[in-house]
């Protein structure tokens, strides 16, 4: 079996308002430690690319444009409003406040949206 991934983290200089903003758009729930633990798709798929993007970690939402608004609303930025790869998936592309590239998928229920 292949080796799993266990853990992630988001860093920036003020962890507290990290906190705030994932908590308020995705609500996530922190410990005191400032840990928190999120449902995940099974299985986890990533991808290797040779362009010159940057790591991102996707969240599924139910509306990426209304998430992405929320986003901005919140302190964050968007880097590529809602946009269909078609046959695939739907996705936004975003930053939270402290500059950390991330992604949204639109999910239909518990399966990303797959435009015509």
């Amino acid at each position: 079996m292949a080796q799993p991934i266990v853990f992630f983290d988001i860093a920036g200089p003020d962890d507290k308002a990290l906190k705030e903003f994932y908590a308020s758009i995705f609500e996530w729930e922190f410990d005191q430690a400032g840990q928190f633990t999120v449902s995940v798709v099974s299985p986890f798929v990533g991808a290797i690319r040779k362009d010159p993007a940057e790591k991102r970690v996707y969240i599924g939402v139910p509306d990426v444009t209304a998430t992405l608004s929320l986003i901005e609303e919140s302190g964050g930025s968007i880097d590529v409003p809602r946009f269909e790869v078609p046959g695939v998936v739907v996705l936004g592309l975003f930053r939270d406040p402290a500059g950390n590239p991330m992604g949204l998928v639109e999910m239909d229920g518990v399966d990303h949206r797959v435009p015509e």
